[in-house]
């Protein structure tokens, strides 16, 4: 569905890539079709394994986090509205000053309610609506710098960030498994389920 909106973005004009720079795609999934895009400037940025080995295997340059800057980016909607957040100041922050940030998501995703946020932002190209989700556009002008992914300390020393499980408050596994570290060091750990 993305590679639809995405596709029909492109051929309409709705959406024009820059010439030249490399592309940064944040968090698509394995199954997303990117094959509009120049895969030659493209650089899959995926931290969660299964996803990235994914776009690996077909020849995209993948990283975990962005290095250096982009021309333009593509931000592929998580649910987590904080981690959406996050995913677009990061990609604000390594966009080229007056570079494009690309968003894609599906409905159930929230991408009306970014849409909105971002509204109040930034100028933001109309939304293209397609397979039951939207994509639209705006240029990097300023800071999304308070969007920022930040550590929350939560229930007795816990850490979480947004998007990753149990960020609203630690599980019980997560407790259990910590419980039975060895009391040596603080213990740490790390739930990405």
């Amino acid at each position: 569905m993305r590679s639809i909106r995405l596709t029909l973005a492109l051929e309409t004009g709705a959406v024009t890539l820059p010439e030249q720079g490399r592309i940064a795609v944040f968090r698509p999934r394995a199954e997303d079709d990117l094959s509009m895009l120049p895969k030659d400037r493209v650089v899959v940025v995926q931290g969660f394994r299964p996803d990235h080995d994914a776009f690996a295997a077909r020849g995209y340059a993948t990283c975990v986090a962005p290095d250096g800057s982009f021309g333009a980016a593509i931000v592929c909607l998580p649910r987590a509205k904080a981690e959406a957040h996050a995913l677009l100041a990061l990609a604000a922050a390594h966009v080229v000053p007056g570079g494009l940030v690309i968003v894609d998501g599906q409905k159930h995703d929230g991408a009306d309610s970014i849409l909105k946020d971002l509204r109040k932002r930034a100028e933001v190209s109309p939304p293209l609506s397609k397979a039951h989700g939207k994509t639209f556009a705006f240029t990097r002008t300023g800071s999304f710098d308070d969007w920022q992914a930040l550590p929350q300390h939560i229930d007795g020393g816990f850490v979480t960030l947004p998007g990753v499980f149990s960020a609203d408050g630690i599980d019980r596994g997560s407790r259990l498994l910590a419980a039975a570290l060895p009391q040596k060091l603080p213990p740490r750990v790390i739930d990405l389920g």
